[in-house]
């Protein structure tokens, strides 16, 4: 099992060692690296994929509680995970938490980005009126376990109604430790708002976004594609917050268009 040891972490990671440019997969709350299958199936033959998994999550959580830590730490281990791999710069890709940690990274290691790939993923904060509900929602999970109603109303946030996923996801969501899931969740919910420094990124960024996403509006993809310097929005109708897995065809070919014209 590939494990780099970055930053006092145990990161697990797959690397398709294929040709440049790398691409670097980053997932969101609550997945891992097979949230990105679609893709590194479409790209691995082409380019070099590499999908981790962040710190409280999939293979990198530990069975202690981890040290508070916020998406720059995060976009630390990603550059750590660049130094363990060899690779000087790479595109990153993230879903969501995987582009609070991207984006972050790009303002604080602008050198080792060659382009960002932003799915379903903003600068700004949560919806105030929404972290009530997630907040009861996540303690009442670490304190009870799973029940059915919160793993589905948890599915259908991310995946959609009905998503074929459905099921797959729920089984490891019910595998998560409560320290693990209490750290990520106070992660999410003490970042800063980087709105105000999008425009000091000037590496060319996709941004990609379902207009059925439940967990962001399209209003902050819109702005997030507006603020940064180089961007375009590529919108993918049906697509909800976790578009890349359910509605892969529509976003693996904005990826391939993008990556083309940047390669």
């Amino acid at each position: 099992m590939p494990i780099a040891s970055i930053n006092g972490q145990q990161i697990f990671y797959q690397d398709s060692g294929g040709d440049a440019p790398a691409i670097v997969f980053s997932h969101g709350l609550l997945m891992d690296h097979e949230m990105f299958a679609p893709q590194v199936a479409a790209f691995e033959d082409s380019y070099r994929c590499i999908v981790w998994d962040e710190r409280a999550h999939g293979r990198t959580a530990g069975a202690e509680s981890p040290a508070p830590f916020s998406y720059y730490d995060s976009a630390d281990d990603l550059v750590g995970l660049l130094d363990h791999l060899g690779i000087e710069s790479a595109i990153l890709a993230g879903m969501s938490q995987g582009g609070f940690l991207s984006l972050r990274c790009a303002l604080t290691h602008p050198d080792r980005v060659r382009a960002l790939i932003l799915l379903d993923t903003q600068a700004g904060l949560e919806n105030p009126d929404h972290l009530p509900g997630y907040k009861q929602m996540i303690d009442t999970w670490a304190m009870h376990g799973l029940s059915d109603e919160i793993a589905d109303t948890i599915a259908g946030i991310i995946l959609g109604a009905d998503a074929k996923e459905t099921a797959h996801w729920q089984h490891k969501w019910r595998g998560w430790q409560s320290h693990n899931l209490l750290a990520a969740f106070h992660t999410l919910t003490t970042r800063d708002d980087v709105t105000d420094r999008l425009g000091e990124i000037e590496k060319p960024a996709l941004v990609v976004h379902g207009d059925a996403d439940m967990a962001i509006p399209m209003e902050r993809a819109e702005q997030l594609a507006d603020n940064l310097a180089n961007a375009e929005l590529v919108v993918v109708p049906g697509g909800g917050h976790a578009a890349n897995l359910t509605h892969p065809q529509p976003v693996n070919a904005a990826i391939e268009s993008f990556v083309k014209r940047i390669d």
